[in-house]
């Protein structure tokens, strides 16, 4: 969404305005003349990767508190201490490829930072997966944006900024898809294997 915000927005008069990295600079007192979408761009994807290495630096520091006290619970119904003794040994395998990967992944981007923490993941190792992974996931999220609004726009002559609903229809397709695809899998796989008397 703030790809395709990102250069130009309408007011509610209809008129073209200049986009939410010229927005973000204005809030800061900070004006440019003749900008370009390149520099909206730039900015949109410098300010959110720097929210987002920081929030995951916070979840981060969060379980490196918390995480010594869990190796001393009790096993519960939902906790088990070999969760963490295999969680453990995964990011000390992929703890790259887990930080980089979860911001790819709802759900998982908001747990990875907070489990690394409390698992002990080494901290210069983590910080630097966390830079990686933040400018890859926000410069491929906000350019996908941007880059599809424009060529949308230009092969069908469609607005997306017209029609969010149409966008936050796809992303729940499609992030629900695979869970429905494996449900009914699920179902037929049973009733094919229900035993007979």
């Amino acid at each position: 969404m703030a790809g395709i915000y990102a250069h130009e927005l309408k007011d509610s008069d209809g008129i073209m305005q200049p986009g939410l990295g010229n927005e973000v600079l204005n809030w800061f007192g900070m004006h440019y003349p003749n900008y370009s979408y390149w520099f909206d761009l730039m900015v949109l994807v410098g300010l959110i990767s720097a929210c987002g290495i920081l929030g995951n630096a916070v979840g981060y520091w969060t379980g490196k508190k918390v995480g010594p006290a869990m190796y001393h619970w009790r096993d519960r119904f939902l906790f088990k201490k070999r969760y963490l003794h295999q969680a453990h040994d995964f990011y000390e395998k992929h703890g790259g490829l887990a930080v980089i990967g979860a911001r790819f992944l709802p759900f998982i981007r908001t747990f990875a930072p907070i489990v690394a923490g409390i698992v002990q993941m080494d901290r210069k190792k983590f910080h630097f997966y966390n830079v990686i992974g933040c400018f890859a996931w926000v410069t491929t999220m906000v350019l996908g944006g941007f880059f599809l609004q424009k060529w949308i726009l230009i092969q069908f002559g469609f607005d997306l900024k017209e029609h969010l609903e149409i966008i936050v229809l796809g992303i729940v397709l499609v992030t629900t898809a695979p869970v429905i695809i494996k449900m009914m899998s699920g179902r037929k796989k049973k009733d094919t294997t229900t035993p007979t008397a």
